[in-house]
This record gives C-alpha cells, sequence and structure tokens, in this order.
C-alpha cells in the first residue's frame, strides 16, 4: 500500500527549430550540420524546416540517421497550410508533409491551418483519416497571417474539429501573436488545452514592423505566457542565433532556457506514490 507521497518536478525538452540559425546560413551549411550542433550544445531536439530543405531526398534522410544516432527529439515543420484559400484540404501538401515527416522518423507534425473556413469542415474527417493512417501527430501552429494566425481564428477551428471528435494539438508559438495584432497572454489562457508543443519567441517593436529576438531581451510578458501554458510540454527556441561562437550562444540559450524550465517545474511538482 501506498505509504508516502513525494514530489519529483520534471522540466520539458529543449529544442531548437531549425530556423534560429537564419535562413541564409541555414541553407549555406545545411540543417544536418546544424542539428549536429545542437545536440553538441546540449539541445533536446531539433524542428526540421520544409523551407529550408535545398535537396529534401538527400537530406531527410541524412537527418534522419543523426537523430537515431543521438536520440535527439524531432520535429517537421512545413511551409504549406492545410487548407488553400478556397476552403479545400490541400491533401498534396498534406500528403508531402506526412511522407517527409515519415522519413525523417518524426513523431510530430507541424503545419498551419491555411484558408480553414466554413466550407473546410466537411474535410476533416479526411484530414482525421490520414493522420491515423500515417501515425503522426499533427500540431496546429498559430502563423502571422489573419486567417490562421487569430485568436478567433485558431478557437473557431479547434472549437469545430472538437465537436467532430478530432482532437489536434497546437503549437503555441509565443511570438507570432504580435504580428496579428493579439495578445499572447489571453490567447494562451484561452487555447492552453490544445497546446503540446511551445514556441519560444520575444519579440520588440521597431518603428515599422515587429522582430524577433532572444526572450531575455523581449518585450512581451513571456514567462507569464509560459506559466499560462500546460507544464513540461516541449519547448523550442525560435528566435535568433547569432554570434562569432554558434555553439557557445546555443548552449548558452538552452541553459538559459532550461534553468526557466526548471524553476518553472519546481513549483509545480509530479505526485508520485511511493511503496
Amino acid at each position: 500500500m501506498p505509504t508516502e507521497v513525494s514530489t519529483v518536478p520534471v522540466a520539458p525538452p529543449i529544442l531548437v527549430s531549425l530556423t534560429a540559425f537564419g535562413a541564409a546560413e541555414v541553407r549555406r551549411h545545411g540543417q544536418l550540420w546544424f542539428a549536429r550542433l545542437c545536440h553538441e550544445a546540449g539541445a533536446d531536439g531539433v524542428e526540421v524546416r520544409s523551407e529550408l530543405l535545398i535537396d529534401a531526398a538527400r537530406e531527410l534522410p541524412a537527418l534522419a540517421e543523426v537523430v537515431r544516432e543521438t536520440g535527439m527529439q524531432v520535429v517537421y515543420s512545413s511551409a504549406d497550410g492545410l487548407w488553400a484559400a478556397d476552403g479545400a484540404l490541400d491533401m498534396t501538401a498534406l500528403q508531402q508533409a506526412l511522407q517527409a515527416a515519415k522519413t525523417l522518423g518524426a513523431p510530430r507534425l507541424k503545419m498551419a491551418i491555411g484558408g480553414f473556413a466554413a466550407a473546410s469542415h466537411v474535410s476533416l474527417t479526411a484530414l482525421r483519416d490520414c493522420l491515423q493512417a500515417a501515425r503522426i501527430e499533427l500540431v496546429i501552429e498559430n502563423d502571422q497571417t489573419p486567417s490562421a494566425g487569430t485568436l478567433p481564428a485558431l478557437q473557431d477551428f479547434f472549437d469545430v474539429a472538437n465537436d467532430q471528435g478530432i482532437f489536434l494539438g497546437m503549437t503555441f508559438d509565443m511570438g507570432n501573436w504580435h504580428w496579428t495584432g493579439e495578445c499572447p497572454l489571453q490567447a494562451a489562457t484561452a487555447l492552453a488545452p490544445q497546446v503540446r508543443y511551445v514556441h519560444c519567441k520575444g519579440v520588440q517593436r521597431q518603428p515599422q514592423r515587429w522582430v524577433a529576438v532572444p526572450l531575455a531581451e523581449s518585450s512581451a510578458p513571456w514567462r507569464a505566457v509560459l506559466r499560462t501554458l500546460p507544464a513540461y510540454m516541449p519547448w523550442a527556441i525560435e528566435y535568433p542565433l547569432i554570434g562569432d561562437d554558434l555553439l557557445a550562444v546555443t548552449r548558452n540559450e538552452i541553459d538559459q532556457l532550461r534553468s526557466v524550465a526548471a524553476a518553472m517545474a519546481s513549483r509545480v511538482s509530479t505526485p508520485l506514490l511511493q511503496q
């Protein structure tokens, strides 16, 4: 019989989205090079990006081998929207993304909803069937567009999907809400039950635009957002990692984010029954 209850804090895995190193640099060196750097820097995993692949047929198997060798977690991100502007499910984009994720060995695929609208509701079952056949988890991201990146658009999508018995997790990008004029803390409160993966991104406002920055330089309430989201879901760095010593910069940012995670985990502990 249980005699004692103790608590053991659990912190989320820390991943790096490979866009963090800048599109030009990633295309120059390749995502394989940066995935190895992330592993050496202590990351628990990486997010591979479709828009940064030059030769997917060659790169994805090579990345899959590194993932297997290192034991890193991996997420595949497709830049294509799930639904076209006319509301039709983009089956080609979905199948290509699922195949790429399978080749990579990624159990999780990230996409945005694109042009999801009333006409799209009937195609949700087709989406569910594709995901079940592929055995890959789809996590919906809030992007920087009005159709797929605002709180009303995401709430409508998840409400419709949930009503049909199709539960899809969410990639919560804490920075993107600023591009669509939304409050990230309000969005976190409303969408927390759906969240399965978090993009950590600081923001600053320049005269004509928002820019992504490290969390320590952010003008947004990122700590409050993280506290509002479900504990222990994977966090991915998706802010610029720049410097002469990229390995040191990456290791430092991973360590800082891990320290934040550990501090939060110490407040929310997992009860274990000791026999």
